[in-house]
């Protein structure tokens, strides 16, 4: 079984090519973040099984965008659900409301109903829940909240895939970013100690995270993307693909059994 997830980016101009490798892919599931409405439009009319819930919405100065989070499948799907995440805006301190409103409002804006998905496929008889996560980019306690928040959502009796963006800070050029977002001085500076926590919780949920130490995104020179597999899984491959086809982010594969 091949897996893909990717990060888009929502306001990828190379849309035409992101849709020709999507649609080239050997791919048994293939997991989105960041989709734009008209691309999910497009998505849509594929002859194939597709999940799909709003990722989150930004608020521009003159228009609100929403994004979406995909599941495309070759296999049947038996089920899908959506993950509520809560709204931290008003949680927020000054030092972040001033920083996202001085940033341009294309990497930094106020965001409004974000959302995880997941969705049972059926593959040989067997059922998996596949979930397509897009976690806040803040603060760690929040995104552990938040990852938490969907692995509430496992079915014990099924072997599960978790994909997405975790934005995951993990060098020290980049964690001042958990500061400004709302997080300690200590998010800061202890740039490992987010990666250590998660990937605990990682192993106590019985997951593998088959790309570990990769880097998906050239800022971050992070493993902000992940798939991560149930442990009853055998791992054939796993790849950080080249292209990033307009997005800041690369896409990852893996193939498992």
């Amino acid at each position: 079984m091949k897996i893909y997830s990717w990060n888009m980016l929502y306001r990828n101009k190379e849309l035409d090519r992101a849709f020709d490798f999507i649609t080239k892919s050997d791919f048994d599931v293939f997991c989105l973040q960041e989709v734009p409405k008209e691309f999910l439009a497009r998505l849509r009319q594929l002859p194939l099984h597709i999940a799909f819930r709003g990722d989150v919405e930004k608020i521009l100065p003159e228009k609100i965008v929403p994004m979406y989070n995909v599941i495309l499948s070759r296999h049947p799907l038996v089920g899908e659900s959506e993950i509520s995440f809560d709204d931290y805006w008003p949680y927020l301190p000054l030092r972040t409301r001033l920083f996202v409103q001085l940033m341009p409002s294309k990497y930094f804006s106020k965001i409004r109903n974000r959302h995880g998905l997941y969705a049972d496929v059926k593959i040989d008889g067997v059922s998996f829940r596949i979930f397509c996560l897009h976690i806040i980019l803040a603060q760690p306690a929040w995104r552990l909240r938040e990852f938490e928040l969907a692995m509430a959502e496992r079915d014990p009796a099924q072997p599960a895939i978790v994909c997405g963006d975790f934005n995951l800070l993990e060098k020290p050029h980049i964690t001042p970013l958990n500061w400004l977002l709302g997080g300690q001085v200590s998010d800061a500076i202890f740039f490992g100690r987010e990666r250590t926590v998660i990937e605990r919780r990682f192993v106590e949920n019985e997951l593998v995270n088959p790309l570990r130490k990769k880097i998906t995104h050239r800022l971050s020179l992070s493993q902000l993307d992940h798939i991560l597999v149930s442990k009853s899984f055998a791992i054939h491959n796993a790849k950080v693909l080249p292209d990033r086809i307009g997005s800041d982010h690369h896409p990852i594969r893996v193939e498992i059994s």
